[in-house]
């Protein structure tokens, strides 16, 4: 899937130029991703002789998509899903449920206002998700090469994920 994933990235990344969205959008995604988690680490359900959470289940296929997408990055994510996992199991499970769903609704409504606010005024545009829904799975594999990237892995796609320099920002 490769050549599918960088030509999905390319288009991906015309709506995500400006660094400052990037880190938002990686306050955004983690935010959101522990707080949909959280709430769904509460229920456990029997499965080949193990208990295994509610999340688990439903986040399984989306990692596997991102497996296929690209192995590297899609361990790359299952790794952080692995931490994120069990800091949402850990909040769920020491404190109340209403606390718990307070955190659940702050976490969730401080991940949509980071992408907004990364979109609207660093991006200037409206969020590429609203063109095209299949962007919502993009999301942590833009963050995760962008993290190989930084990190010196990954020169393939450096190209398609080059930073626009500051000057052309500002012409927007």
């Amino acid at each position: 899937m490769g050549g599918y994933f960088q030509r999905q990235l390319a288009v991906y990344v015309e709506y995500h130029r400006d660094p400052r969205n990037t880190a938002m959008h990686v306050v955004g995604i983690l935010l959101l991703f522990t707080g949909a988690v959280m709430p769904l680490t509460l229920v456990n359900v029997p499965l080949f002789g193990f208990e295994v959470s509610l999340a688990v289940i439903l986040a399984l296929p989306v990692l596997i998509y991102w497996l296929l997408l690209d192995i590297p990055l899609g361990l790359g994510i299952l790794a952080t899903s692995v931490a994120l996992f069990s800091i949402a199991t850990t909040v769920a499970h020491q404190t109340s449920t209403a606390m718990m769903w307070s955190i659940c609704g702050v976490m969730i409504a401080l991940g949509l206002a980071a992408q907004s606010i990364g979109h609207k005024v660093f991006e200037g545009r409206e969020a590429s998700l609203f063109t095209f829904p299949s962007h919502l799975f993009l999301g942590p594999m833009f963050v995760m090469a962008k993290l190989f990237i930084a990190l010196g892995f990954r020169r393939d796609l450096a190209a398609i994920l080059a930073p626009v320099p500051a000057n052309s920002l500002s012409t927007r």
